[in-house]
């Protein structure tokens, strides 16, 4: 046995022992154990395999860095893989199981590949896997398949909740260690609202790890102090448990709360896991600095660790990783870490310093080795020794446990990830946090500062500076004395020479130094080409232990500082994110909430068969007593409206009220044709192009003040345009005075439309709306019978005078059933979207079938719609390309059958008589078909080449999916009513 529990000490309930299990090994534990304290206590060294040569792994760090220890936890639908052993809070029933690894994690078949790894070094995947070609789809893919991955997902539904959830604050403080503390506590007694977040279980960040005295308490001990202060604060929130994943626009974070992570059966009542959005004024970044290993020769082998990781396991968990244990360091925490062990009782068997000379003391008796490196490493699940090179004379070290300090590399990840670049300091041998500006500030030893008593007043300084920043005060802090610190300082050493076994820099991806040199070789020496040639950093813990030591080793091959050789990008996530929290209440039926029209109640008493359009329930038809069909009911709705009276939901449109004086700019911008002198009370239909020339949508902008619009969408893009809008406002052009919201649910809207729309409407509207005093495309605010206001706009889809009426959704029911009330002498009936369909086919009007991200407004016969008199707007120029103006692209045109009792089938091809399908002779494709009642046949919309010149022509529709081929003339899109005639009247 080498790893064991002390007698005494460390900061574990032991009054509450917990019982689990590691692959299916019984094991115990105490309340306060992360997974990964409580298996070195049972000295469980070997806790994983690494991923392409499934070499023996153990535990590195003591937090969220860690490679190796990557575990499944729970079963069942509750089953996480991947689970940093190392973050991850013991509780009673635990089971967790090793990962990556067959028939056993002791007997590891892929182990093998060790002895393969001449041949898969660095980019091996771009130069093998090629031949035989036959070999990829049936030999290759599916053993890549298999071996990919580290745990393995299930397929059972996770039975537990997910929630997401805003907050607000003055000041965010990220990270819970002396300057965090001391940032939040200041600012606390400022009177700021105050957030203090951190990943860990319990806050106090490295001060529960050391063996030092604050204003004469323990560092444990003063942490809790200072956070009994805190929790009294009616004006401060403590987050435990809380990772600030990401840094995003107008000073919001994201952050993912663990709440019920660490009970063996969540409660129903709460989530698990709760996704933040926090909005703070201001952030104080205090997250400290991450140890770095050393890349010496075999120092992946389990029982080697990370000297600070060591000192947390012994001061905050009460374990000794080992009884004899080695310490290789470049610096002071070396030193710390065997006199924290050498006074639980630990023997130290050397320590190897990397310097000639240093002012540390050692333990009493402890032979230090100065100039010395470790060149390998001696044991197969556990070290069992180390070979020392000194001058050239190599020793052997036994010991079964190696303490490994290469310095420290700030945790600087959230400040670089609105895309500011980390800036080298020779001073700090390490990369620091660019200039970000006031809104975050970093403290203590993200900041570079060394010592506990330098990162409590760099917290307190920085939360004065924040409280100064909002126009406040604040009191001079009163800063405790520190007794017992030691010189964290080092001197770098990136790679160590004479290595007589792989040299790890990424530990989980099994990238060696010599895989660098490799990339390097053959041209991948940018630090971002060598990260996805030899994936150096593209491992669940994105390189925060192995990136800097990357860089300094390119930067040495390259002969050149590692400011010249820079970083890998920071993005979010810090650290992994489960797909749960991101979708939180979004799924199952909640996955996309199902929407109601205002009037969807008065559609469903008035018998609506209801589909599902996009995100809406809308009414399809209104059968009736004795219809056999759906075509039954919509041939009579179609014709209905024709003949008298219809009404339709067309609430589901998008619909933005847009503001400002220059919103007829904008939108003239925004348009392909002219708004910019639209008269007050008209409306307009309008084409909006994506930047490549083609359609991107269509709708009625209505003006109805001198800076005042309505812009109606179609259903499905109204989320897409508004955020388009906002793209061309904030970023084009955020010299414009406009302002813009979505009132898509204020509306209910209706069309009555029919040769009796209007008798029906003006017994119930105030104001005449007569030819002569409401034209076509007329607009206004109107008044009802009984006195509500609304907006009645004359357009048509339907291609026969029609009007939409616009009411406060709340009225919607109420007018929309007054409505049919006075339709009733006139013959009106409800329609819905089928029937609509069927009208504006008949009217040879386009929807998304038609603008499908391919078509340009020649394509749709909307060619004049493209102002040639502006002077610019979205998609002008690149509208122009050759192959939009094309003699021979297809162009919208109508069809009808020869044999008029077939039918024309939606997605069939077009081809001339007589020739083969094949993509050669395709001359185009049918997008919309219905049957026409007007017609008494079936008709089409189609895109066909050159299809404006080819009206009359015979053309043979091909549904090679159904095996059905007919024959079709071509004519006119516009089926009913070319003139126009109806819709003037």
């Amino acid at each position: 046995m080498s790893a064991y529990r002390l007698a005494s000490g460390g900061l574990v309930n032991r009054s509450q022992p917990l019982n689990f299990t590691f692959d299916g090994k019984a094991m115990k534990g105490f309340d306060g154990d992360t997974l990964a304290s409580a298996l070195l206590a049972n000295d469980q060294l070997l806790v994983g395999r690494s991923f392409k040569y499934h070499r023996p792994r153990g535990v590195v760090t003591a937090g969220s860095a860690e490679p190796n220890a990557l575990v499944s936890i729970g079963s069942g639908g509750r089953t996480e893989p991947n689970t940093r052993a190392t973050v991850a809070e013991l509780y009673q029933g635990l089971a967790a199981v090793s990962q990556n690894r067959w028939p056993s994690l002791k007997y590891d078949i892929g182990s093998l590949n060790s002895l393969l790894s001449p041949f898969l070094g660095a980019g091996f995947y771009y130069k093998t896997f090629m031949w035989p070609a036959a070999f990829w789809e049936k030999v290759y893919e599916p053993f890549i398949r298999h071996a990919a991955g580290l745990g393995k997902v299930v397929m059972q539904a996770d039975p537990d909740r997910y929630e997401k959830a805003w907050a607000h604050c003055d000041l965010l403080v990220v990270g819970s260690g002396p300057a965090g503390l001391m940032a939040a506590l200041t600012a606390a007694r400022g009177g700021l609202r105050v957030i203090l977040a951190d990943e860990g279980f319990r806050l106090g960040g490295s001060l529960l790890s050391e063996k030092l005295s604050i204003g004469g308490l323990s560092a444990d001990a003063f942490a809790q102090s200072i956070l009994e202060e805190l929790a009294s604060f009616e004006n401060v929130t403590l987050m435990p448990r809380t990772t600030i994943f990401g840094w995003y626009d107008d000073n919001v974070f994201g952050a993912v709360e663990k709440v019920q992570k660490h009970v063996a059966m969540p409660s129903p009542e709460l989530p698990v896991e709760r996704m933040w959005r926090i909005a703070a004024k201001r952030a104080i970044l205090a997250t400290g600095a991450e140890e770095r290993p050393l890349v010496f020769g075999g120092n992946d082998r389990p029982g080697v660790m990370m000297a600070g990781a060591m000192r947390s396991y012994l001061n905050r968990y009460g374990v000794a990783v080992g009884q004899k244990v080695a310490v290789f360091t470049n610096g002071g925490s070396g030193y710390r870490t065997a006199q924290d062990l050498a006074a639980q009782g630990v023997e130290i068997a050397a320590i190897v310093d990397t310097r000639a000379g240093t002012n540390e003391v050692a333990p009493g008796g402890v032979r230090v080795i100065h100039g010395g490196s470790v060149i390998s490493t001696k044991g197969k699940y556990r070290i069992e020794g180390l070979i020392v090179d000194r001058g050239g004379l190599d020793e052997l070290v036994a010991c079964d446990a190696l303490a490994v300090s290469g310095g420290w590399s700030p945790i600087i990840h959230l400040a670089c990830q609105r895309g500011a670049k980390p800036v080298w300091s020779d001073e700090k041998q390490a990369f620091m946090a660019p200039t970000v500006g006031g809104e975050l500030e970093l403290a203590g030893s993200v900041a570079g500062v060394e010592t506990i008593a330098g990162c409590l007043a760099d917290g307190a300084r920085r939360a004065s500076t924040v409280l100064t920043s909002l126009g406040l005060s604040a009191a001079e802090a009163d800063l405790p004395e520190v007794e017992g610190e030691y010189d964290p300082s080092f001197a770098a050493v990136w790679h160590v020479p004479g290595a007589k076994d792989k040299a790890f820099i990424d530990f989980q991806n099994d990238v060696h130094a010599k895989d660098l040199g490799l990339a390097l070789r053959e041209g991948f020496g940018h630090i971002e080409h060598a990260k996805r040639y030899t994936t150096n950093g593209m491992a669940t813990d994105q390189g925060k232990l192995g990136n800097v030591n990357a860089a300094g080793i390119i930067a040495g091959m390259r002969g050149v500082s590692p400011a010249a050789v820079g970083t890998t990008t920071f993005r979010p996530f810090y650290t992994p994110v489960s797909f749960g929290v991101m979708a939180g209440a979004a799924r199952g039926r909640h996955a996309r909430p199902v929407r109601q029209s205002p009037l969807h109640g008065w559609a469903k008493k008035n018998g609506a068969i209801f589909v599902e359009a996009g995100a809406w329930y809308r009414s399809s038809w209104f059968p009736r007593d004795g219809e056999k069909g759906w075509r039954e009911s919509v041939d009579r709705e179609v014709l209905n409206v024709r003949a008298n009276v219809g009404i339709c939901d067309v609430s589901t449109l998008g619909k933005i009220e847009v503001f400002g004086r220059d919103a007829a700019e904008f939108l003239n911008r925004l348009y392909s044709n002219a708004f910019l002198k639209l008269p007050v009370g008209k409306a307009r239909y309008g084409l909006m192009l994506r930047e490549d020339g083609y359609v991107y949508d269509d709708g009625t902008t209505t003006r109805l003040s001198e800076n005042h619009f309505f812009v109606t969408t179609t259903t499905a893009y109204a989320g897409e345009v508004m955020t388009h809008m906002e793209f061309c406002s904030q970023t084009l052009w955020p010299d414009l005075d406009v302002r813009f919201v979505s009132s898509s649910d204020q509306w209910a809207q209706m069309s009555v439309a029919g040769p009796k729309a209007r008798v029906v409407l003006q017994q119930l509207i105030e104001d005449d709306i007569s030819n002569e005093a409401f034209p076509f495309l007329a607009a206004a605010t109107v008044t009802l019978k009984g006195g509500p206001k609304a907006r009645l706009f004359r357009i048509s889809f339907s291609g026969e005078l029609a009007f939409e009426l616009a009411v406060p959704a709340g009225y919607g029911e109420a007018v929309a059933d007054a409505v049919m009330e006075a339709g009733k002498a006139h013959g009106i009936s409800p329609y819905g979207v089928e029937a609509l369909n069927v009208l504006r086919i008949e009217k040879g009007h386009v929807t998304h079938n038609e603008l499908d991200g391919r078509t340009t407004p020649d394509d749709v016969g909307l060619g004049r719609m493209m102002s040639t008199l502006k002077v610019d707007f979205i998609g002008k120029r690149l509208s122009t390309r050759f192959g939009l103006t094309a003699a021979d692209r297809i162009q919208l045109v109508g069809l009808k059958p020869v044999d008029t009792a077939k039918e024309i089938k939606a997605g069939a091809h077009l081809l001339k008589e007589g020739a083969k399908p094949s993509t050669a002779n395709d001359q185009g494709h049918v997008s919309s078909v219905c049957f026409s009642p007007v017609l008494g046949h079936s008709i089409a919309l189609a895109f066909l080449k050159s299809g404006r010149e080819r009206i009359g022509e015979k053309i043979v529709v091909w549904d090679g999916l159904r095996g059905e081929e007919i024959l079709a003339e071509v004519c006119s899109p516009v089926f009913v009513d070319a003139e126009n005639k109806k819709l003037n009247v």
